[in-house]
């Protein structure tokens, strides 16, 4: 019986058009675009702008441009999950909403919190959908309005974080293409050291805790740095090993986009030239969910069928996890 794989057939993504350099950083808090730029690498970040406009935005637009690129119309879309921790509302998911919003009246979907991890856990969720022939599209998208919980007093989180979507769609695929393997992690006792404090049913909000300034991120920077450069390299290294990949198997590692120092050790640990590393985290820093889609999304014209990729997060909670997948269309052919 020919195996059924997940197949990545189309991706897209979006930033708003606003941008916050750190020139404009400057003028808010006590850094310096040096001092960004030496300890990130990131240059710019892109916020959304505009009353009432969210997650959903920005998520729709991804998936409105997804649909085009792939000339389907989006009530062929069986399934959308939403990868995002700045949902537009509580309740009901952003993914109904955004369903919505593009037309996709024949979908149903739900929302995904692991953070940075968040793209790539959905992913592995979305994959077993198509590999089970339960449905014919699942569309993934990443994506989150991080502006809305930083606080652009605090010089250790404001210069790190942007706003952006990316989406993916994923098809059958039976030739060998798509998603081959994933490992996917997670440690709770992580959460004390990057968390929105209030807002949950923990602390629900109250005059006290916005007054205090608990519903922005807080992070343990150190600690943190030390997690990430650890996890995202051991699972990386995991999973080509797993399946007998030296690095020149690699043509491209897809990291999540946190800090360039931690993409650097990654790369490292698998054996990587820079040339086989996707990095942008300079023009729209930290997208949370959004980074490795929107990744997939500048690189695709480079990309090629058969091109072996490892996607690898980290993210808050603690959160990690790798993907391994076999690029499964030529930028032209489609």
């Amino acid at each position: 019986m020919t195996k059924i794989t997940a197949a990545i057939t189309a991706v897209h993504g979006y930033v708003p058009e606003d941008i916050m350099s750190n020139h404009d950083l400057e003028k808010l808090v006590d850094t310096s675009d040096e001092w960004i730029r030496t300890r990130t690498g990131i240059e710019q970040r892109h916020i959304l702008k505009g009353e009432g406009k969210g997650t959903s935005d920005m998520a729709a637009e991804a998936i409105k441009g997804l649909c085009k690129k792939r000339g389907i119309d989006p009530k062929e879309i069986d399934l959308v999950i939403c990868a995002t921790v700045t949902p537009d509302f509580t309740f009901p998911a952003t993914a109904n909403v955004v369903t919505d919003k593009i037309g996709a009246s024949n979908a149903w979907g739900f929302d995904l919190i692991a953070a940075c991890s968040g793209f790539i856990y959905a992913l592995s969720v979305g994959s077993q959908f198509i590999e089970t022939g339960k449905y014919k599209k699942v569309v993934v998208v990443g994506a989150d309005k991080m502006s809305s919980i930083i606080d652009y007093s605090d010089r250790t989180t404001c210069i790190i974080f942007g706003d952006g979507a990316g989406a993916v769609l994923l098809e059958a695929n039976s030739d060998g293409y798509g998603i081959v393997d994933t490992i996917m992690c997670s440690d709770g006792s992580g959460r004390e050291f990057l968390h929105q404090k209030a807002g949950g049913s923990v602390r629900p909000a109250s005059h006290e805790t916005v007054d205090n300034k608990e519903h922005y991120v807080y992070q343990d920077g150190k600690t943190v740095f030390k997690y990430a450069v650890t996890k995202m390299a051991d699972v990386s290294v995991e999973i080509m090993e797993r399946n007998g990949l030296s690095s020149e198997d690699v043509t491209w590692l897809v990291p999540h986009q946190a800090n360039k120092r931690i993409i650097d050790a990654t790369a490292n640990r698998m054996g990587l030239t820079d040339d086989k590393v996707m990095v942008n985290i300079q023009r729209y820093g930290n997208t949370t969910a959004g980074t490795i889609p929107l990744c997939l999304h500048d690189w695709e014209s480079q990309l090629h069928k058969g091109d072996n990729l490892v996607l690898s997060a980290f993210g808050g909670g603690f959160t990690w996890g790798a993907v391994y997948l076999k690029w499964a269309y030529d930028p032209a052919k489609g």
